[in-house]
């Protein structure tokens, strides 16, 4: 590219990295990659169509778990034509500013999705707390302005983070250690004074996602509390049942999430092949996995499914 080192300049284009040392056989991990983003993308797109034409499936619960399937369906767009392009393509390059766009919708879609594990972990809190006042107090407006909140929060909080990125020159190179643009490994590249982008960054994660979480636990705190205190044994499982998904959805969101951000804050000297790992985790584990647990032990979602691809057989026959 002719680039000169000791010169400090803003990249007409950036080199993405597929995985270190199986670079020869891209093409061929271009296959599992291209069937779990037909996963993600069937499996969220049909959760969000069972719900919108089930009537029976119009309750708090269900809209919160049409908000994670958008937002999952969000998320892998935003990394698809990269992540395809790198390991199917071998095209390594994007342009500056196309980075900087692709950084965003991945960070804002990570924010909204932690704000609706957020809205989800409360439904469960009111749904076992207080299921007499459930759909009281849960009323399809407050869901509206909810989900709108969490889209809002998003997109005001990493705004900044492209703007912020724009602003420095950058001498350090043009290879980034993912298949996509992540704001940290972008940032790692520019010369210029990185301050207010570590401090600002550090801050967004404390108010969105650590904030989160820590309503999240608080909110399963008071629900094992509220478990602990029905007489039946059946009771407390049958109420402990209905945490399941979204436990196992929390899980599968934050501890990569969690991983990857200490990585690229302290794992200087952590392998490569690490951090390739723990950033496709996190790209692909949630939207993969989320319509599959849900359908597998949500009863309703499960006996819905059943019936539109037994009347889509139907129909073909």
């Amino acid at each position: 590219m002719g680039l000169i080192n000791s010169s400090w300049f803003q990249p007409p284009t950036l080199l993405l990295t597929g995985i270190p040392g199986l670079e020869a056989v891209q093409e061929w991990i271009s296959i599992p990659l291209g069937v779990m983003y037909l996963i993600a993308l069937l499996g969220n797109c049909t959760i969000l169509f069972v719900i919108r034409t089930t009537a029976n499936l119009h309750e708090p619960q269900y809209i919160f778990l049409s908000m994670l399937a958008a937002t999952d369906v969000g998320l892998s767009l935003s990394t698809l034509p990269t992540v395809l392009n790198v390991f199917l393509l071998n095209h390594r390059e994007i342009e500056f500013h196309s980075c900087l766009t692709q950084m965003f919708f991945i960070h804002a879609c990570s924010s909204v999705e932690s704000a609706i594990l957020l809205a989800m972990a409360f439904d469960r809190f009111v749904a076992i707390r207080d299921p007499l006042h459930y759909t009281v107090i849960l009323t399809p407006a407050r869901i509206t302005v909810m989900g709108l909140v969490a889209v809002a929060r998003g997109v005001a909080l990493m705004v900044p983070l492209p703007i912020l990125l724009k602003r420095l020159p950058f001498c350090k190179g043009v290879i980034l250690s993912h298949c996509y643009c992540y704001h940290p490994d972008v940032m790692k590249l520019a010369c210029g004074p990185v301050r207010i982008n570590i401090i600002y960054g550090l801050c967004l994660v404390l108010c969105s996602f650590g904030v989160d979480s820590v309503f999240i636990i608080i909110s399963y705190i008071l629900i094992l509390k509220t478990v602990l205190g029905i007489a039946s044994k059946d009771g407390q499982v049958k109420a402990l049942n209905t945490c399941v998904s979204h436990i196992f959805t929390v899980f599968i969101f934050y501890v990569p999430l969690i991983v990857l951000a200490l990585i690229h804050r302290f794992g200087t000297f952590t392998s490569p092949l690490l951090h390739v790992t723990m950033a496709n985790l996190f790209l692909f584990l949630t939207p993969v996995l989320n319509p599959l647990v849900y359908s597998l032990k949500t009863k309703q979602i499960r006996s819905s499914l059943q019936k539109v691809f037994k009347g889509t057989g139907n129909l073909l026959q």
